[in-house]
């Protein structure tokens, strides 16, 4: 049997080399077992809770096989399971897993990873992605007892449609009715994941007009890895440049993730999306609270921060770090560089389709374009232009080199003189002038990301170069 270990939220694997029928049967029970263990538990949330699982599935190779099987060695363990009759979006089993008070979820699911790779992510009772140590935990009960599968038991198994409940809350916490009479005209890039249709239906009958781009079902993601960056936006652009939109929303292959493109086909980086979305939140809707953000997202939110007085905490990489303090009294908006944001007053997890809707929200109430919007931005705040070089790298020499680079950092980032270095996961270099360049191992894949910012596209582009060159 092939050694099984959890990464960010999960366990993710090559389909049929290792995410087999048989692993995936041996992570469900498991899964199960600790989640039965935590609800006999006096120390646990979830101690005395129904058995009650959410169990879903994107449009990957067999993803709705292997979320059949885990199904039934749910079912096979005395859990009452909910598994969704269609494939569907991460934030919907997030929510559903809160909403209907089961102790867990699983979303069977690679995200963005490329088209080889499946994932079974874990969900847990307060409607956000495990913690590392729940994954741990799960780890722990690898084997200790053969999978109790049990072939298709109806009186267990509730087949369900739960993105009705998702779509009716996430279009609660936007002015639903400004949006509905914008008439806007909003394209929607579903890099062929599984978000395709969705902002169809929740802006049906309305006076927006909605088109879905690259939205039909195919496993091969139209020969990309379907993640929000403006590499992957060639396709969508060019029909924009044809049609052009108000907007053009993007989603990941699992919709927990938003990128943006103009109405024109020109990409916004995640970057720029996170700060229109924290602009809206603060400067058009008036709400305040505390920003939480992953060490490696724009500088801009920084100074944004600063000069509306809002508290800024700055955690490691990874959404799990920045739930626990989206469910903290006073939170308002949780970012990472990925494209992952969370909103207050929702689940603790990143939803690209609520994203998406304040979006639509933002313009409905500024009546200009995104690009004056992000203009004004820049103008008050300074340029910050951000770049993403991904570099395969073996995972075996990771370690050695990113240790090297901790005690032997470069003395300058172009002009200015470093003043830190930050080494939490990966390695950071922060220069004088608020510049930075960051490398850091995937968590997922053997590949070495390299981050920087600087004040123009050729400094930014100097940077990756860089960082390219620290490689060697």
């Amino acid at each position: 049997m092939s050694e099984i270990k959890f990464g960010t939220d999960g366990w993710r694997a090559i389909i049929a080399e290792d995410f087999t029928f048989a692993n995936v049967a041996r992570v469900a029970q498991a899964t199960a077992d600790f989640w039965k263990s935590e609800v006999g538990s006096q120390k646990s949330e979830v101690f005395g809770r129904e058995l009650k699982v959410i169990i879903g599935y994107d449009r990957r190779f067999f993803s709705d096989r292997f979320a059949q099987i885990t199904a039934e060695v749910f079912a096979g363990n005395n859990f009452q399971v909910i598994l969704t009759s269609t494939p569907t979006p991460t934030p919907c089993i997030s929510y559903a897993v809160k909403n209907l008070g089961a102790v867990g979820g699983v979303m069977i699911t690679a995200s963005h990873n490329p088209p080889i790779f499946n994932g079974f992510k874990l969900k847990s009772h307060f409607g956000g992605s495990s913690s590392p140590e729940e994954c741990k935990a799960v780890e722990s009960f690898l084997d200790a007892a053969a999978p109790k599968q049990i072939q298709n038991p109806k009186s267990k198994i509730q087949n369900l449609d739960i993105r009705p409940a998702h779509f009716a809350a996430i279009k609660k916490l936007v002015h639903f009715k400004l949006i509905a009479k914008s008439k806007l005209r909003v394209a929607h890039d579903a890099l062929f994941g599984v978000g395709a249709g969705v902002f169809e239906t929740l802006l049906a009958k309305t006076n927006c007009t909605v088109t879905t781009l690259n939205g039909k079902h195919d496993v091969l993601f139209g020969g990309i890895c379907p993640e929000p960056l403006p590499k992957n936006y060639a396709r969508g652009g060019a029909q924009l440049r044809k049609n052009p939109h108000d907007i053009c929303l993007v989603t990941d292959g699992d919709s927990d993730r938003i990128g943006a493109m103009d109405g024109r086909g020109n990409p916004l980086t995640n970057q720029q999306v996170i700060a229109l979305l924290l602009h809206h939140l603060v400067q058009n809707r008036g709400e305040r609270g505390t920003v939480t953000k992953t060490f490696n997202t724009t500088a801009l939110v920084d100074k944004m921060c600063a000069a509306w007085n809002l508290p800024l905490t700055e955690v490691g990489i990874g959404f799990r770090f920045i739930a626990p303090e989206m469910m903290k009294p006073g939170a308002l908006f949780g970012a990472e560089e990925s494209g992952s944001v969370g909103f207050a007053n929702h689940i603790p997890e990143r939803d690209g389709l609520a994203a998406g809707l304040f979006l639509c929200e933002m313009l409905a109430m500024e009546k200009i374009s995104v690009n004056k919007i992000y203009t004004r931005l820049e103008k008050e705040f300074g340029p910050h232009r951000y770049g993403r070089y991904d570099a395969h790298y073996p995972l075996e020499q990771r370690a050695a080199l990113l240790e090297s680079l901790k005690k032997n950092p470069p003395k300058k980032l172009l002009r200015s003189p470093l003043t830190k270095v930050d080494a939490r996961d990966g390695v950071k270099f922060i220069a004088e002038d608020s510049t930075w360049l960051m490398l850091r191992g995937s968590g997922t894949e053997p590949v070495l990301r390299i981050y920087a910012e600087g004040k123009s596209d050729a400094d930014r582009d100097k940077l990756l170069q860089q960082g390219r060159a620290m490689l060697q």
